[in-house]
């Protein structure tokens, strides 16, 4: 690490320490040339994620968008701010859990269907209308039908 003040490269961790839940590590170094003392800090650099759409674009993975599709859906519904941030949370580690870089648009819609579906039946409904672009009222009927046989 080069010293802020004298451009060395030759220092000495003074002390160490987690911050962020683990999630980095503070460090105050010692510079051997000047003996001026400066703080790093470091942490894991993770790649960001991107959907894959159906028809092949790629967009940066936002936590924004699965909040609005989810707050939209649970609009009038007794589903509270809590448990939407839950939902998201959940989503979201479950997605960058299993995909490192590229994940499909169709995995990220099933599986906030999959979240609403144990939370909120109608909003899930709502949610897959959307989603999966129904176009009379027997693909809802369909759809319930599914919804009753499962629960």
């Amino acid at each position: 690490m080069r010293c802020p003040k004298c451009s060395s490269v030759r220092d000495q961790v003074v002390d160490s320490r987690l911050i962020h839940e683990g999630g980095a590590i503070r460090r105050r170094r010692k510079c051997l040339k000047c003996d001026y003392r400066f703080t790093t800090y470091e942490e894991v650099h993770k790649e960001d994620l991107h959907v894959i759409k159906k028809d092949g674009r790629h967009e940066k993975f936002l936590s924004q968008k699965i909040r609005v599709g989810l707050e939209k859906a649970c609009e009038k519904r007794p589903v509270s701010m809590e448990q939407i941030d839950r939902m998201v949370d959940a989503i979201c580690s479950e997605i960058e859990n299993e995909y490192e870089r590229e994940v499909p648009a169709r995995v990220v819609g099933e599986k906030v269907m999959e979240h609403l579906r144990r939370e909120d039946e109608v909003a899930y409904v709502r949610y897959a209308s959307v989603y999966r672009q129904f176009r009379d009222i027997g693909e809802f009927v369909k759809e319930i039908q599914t919804l009753s046989l499962q629960t």
